[in-house]
């Protein structure tokens, strides 16, 4: 096995990148897998065939054209799981539009920003999504609606936005039923079509996603045909995937987890996809993994503990299950270990990446180790390159704590119209700069120990909430835990844990703090334990670790410290 000296890798293949677009890769997929499973989704009661998605996929890319729509236009779609997504995306694709996912929390100062942001000519809606009226909110956005004709929107607040496409049946003023489209579509704007295929290029760009963070305006990521193709087909290299596999997709379409790791991942390698409800719920997705025999299943952490949480959990035969993918925030090791011995899971694998690389950059194989596979993020994808820097940009030694950065075809061409934020994210020597903290080992594998801004410095000491997060994960009745800072006037910052409990038990601060006495350093103990029922989290089930700090910081009444 290699042995590297400095924290740098490159992944080496004897397989060659795919030089096709995603459009070009689907037809290729859906000749050669025509009477496969591709697309089950069952709260839609739809079971599609790769050639019934194809001939769907292909209608609806004529109609986008009959619409009016050219390549390169921008084209959103906001909504939750579904059939329609599926078709969106892989139509999109061969009509040239970049498609700009939404995402399904976005409500009005959201939504205005991001179709004015990257121009959206068209939109793509579901009629609602939980408490979300988004057919309201166009209206509300662009009360001209009312009196246009459908494909003639004039709005003051969204004056590029002309085409709005309804997933429904009823007939709304102002909208297109998406089923609708594909009627309009003439003989000439299918040959058009078929010309792409050889006019489009794999470096276009073809999706705009949006980087949530937790301050400034959303970034618009930019992926190209080439970025998330072959990133869809490493993930599926790394999983072993054929075309007998059937992947249990809880995860949401809008982000990348859901529309590469998860979409092009099935296709690229004629794996089925299963859709189990709108957005994740466990039971729906338990009952989804043994009534179609899913193979494989994906999740954040939090989805993987509902899960094994759920009171009947033992009832379901999960025996099919064989792999999946852990990721979307820091996987803890004891999930990790109750996913491959109480989900049946032993090839679950961990990824890691971010929406600017197209999203995976390093993943742990399934025949690993078990150390490797539950205690590292694996190794760097093949054709991409990683680096660990100081805060200088230097490559570290082996073994030393820095930032993790990529380069290669999954960084992004840039932040949609925004070359001073792109600047800031990608170096002159096109390295794509994470923001996390990692470690790399003498054989390359990596570790993420912590975001740069989520350290803490309490009394000098730098304090990794993710150490921390691992130790009380050991405790018996713990059943997640998030580490975080808030201000202190003597140490700069202290320690906060919250802490949720497994179902049925009780427990006090002084138990959490007495667990960790004398285990790990006396500064690493959360001076503050708090117990509660659930964390706030992104749509994606990301921990937004901001908002329990200033939540905290209300309820304790601390005064934040003022910094030059």
């Amino acid at each position: 096995m290699t042995k590297y000296t400095t924290s740098y890798v490159h992944g080496t293949s004897a397989t060659p990148l795919i030089g096709d677009t995603v459009g070009v890769h689907f037809d290729k997929v859906a000749a050669r897998w025509a009477n496969r499973d591709a697309v089950i989704v069952r709260h839609q009661n739809i079971r599609w065939s790769y050639s019934d998605l194809k001939q769907r996929v292909d209608a609806m890319a004529a109609g986008f054209l009959a619409l009016g729509l050219e390549p390169g236009d921008r084209i959103g779609i906001w909504s939750p799981n579904n059939a329609e997504w599926i078709v969106t995306q892989y139509a999109t694709a061969k009509a040239g539009l970049v498609q700009v996912n939404i995402n399904p929390a976005y409500r009005l100062s959201e939504v205005e920003y991001a179709l004015n942001k990257v121009e959206c000519k068209a939109l793509v809606a579901a009629e609602s999504f939980k408490t979300s009226d988004y057919v309201g909110m166009v209206r509300a956005l662009a009360p001209e609606v009312e009196i246009s004709d459908p494909g003639e929107l004039t709005s003051r607040r969204l004056p590029h936005l002309k085409t709005l496409i309804r997933i429904g049946t009823n007939k709304i003023r102002g909208w297109y039923n998406f089923e609708d489209v594909p009627g309009m579509a003439t003989d000439s704007h299918r040959k058009q079509i078929d010309d792409f295929a050889t006019t489009l290029q794999f470096d276009d760009p073809i999706n705009i996603q949006f980087t949530s963070g937790t301050t400034g305006s959303p970034k618009g990521a930019t992926l190209t045909h080439h970025s998330i193709l072959n990133n869809g087909f490493q993930t599926g290299e790394m999983l072993n995937f054929t075309e007998n596999d059937r992947l249990c997709i809880p995860v949401p379409l809008y982000h990348c987890f859901g529309m590469v790791a998860a979409s092009l991942c099935c296709l690229t390698h004629g794996a089925a996809m299963i859709f189990p409800a709108e957005s994740f719920e466990p039971q729906p997705t338990l009952e989804a993994i043994q009534a179609e025999k899913c193979t494989a299943v994906y999740g954040v952490p939090t989805m993987f503990v509902a899960m094994l949480s759920e009171p009947d959990f033992k009832s379901y035969d999960l025996k099919s299950l064989r792999t999946g993918i852990m990721a979307g925030s820091p996987c803890p090791v004891e999930i990790m270990k109750r996913a491959i011995s109480e989900m049946n899971m032993s090839e679950v694998t961990i990824a890691y990446g971010m929406t600017e690389t197209s999203p995976v950059i390093t993943q742990t194989g399934v025949n690993e180790t078990m150390e490797r596979r539950v205690g590292t993020v694996g190794v760097v994808y093949p054709h991409a390159e990683v680096k660990i820097v100081d805060a200088e940009n230097r490559i570290v030694p082996i073994g030393e704590r820095g930032e993790l950065c990529a380069r290669g075809y999954l960084v992004m061409r840039g932040y949609w119209n925004d070359k001073k934020r792109t600047a800031e994210a990608i170096d002159d020597g096109g390295w794509m700069h994470t923001g996390d903290l990692a470690i790399m080992d003498e054989h390359g594998y990596f570790n993420i120990v912590g975001r740069i801004k989520d350290m803490v410095i309490r009394g000098g000491e730098n304090v990794y909430p993710r150490e921390i997060e691992e130790f009380l994960y050991k405790h018996p009745k713990v059943e997640a835990v998030q580490i975080f800072g808030v201000p202190d006037p003597k140490f700069g910052e202290e320690l906060c844990a919250w802490v949720k409990l497994q179902y049925g038990v009780s427990a006090n601060e002084e138990e959490i703090k007495a667990f960790c006495k004398d285990q790990i350093a006396h500064y690493k103990i959360p001076r503050y334990v708090r117990f509660v029922e659930e964390f706030p989290m992104t749509v994606t089930g990301k921990i937004q670790k901001f908002v329990m700090r200033e939540q905290m910081i209300e309820e304790l009444k601390l005064e934040v410290q003022k910094t030059a």
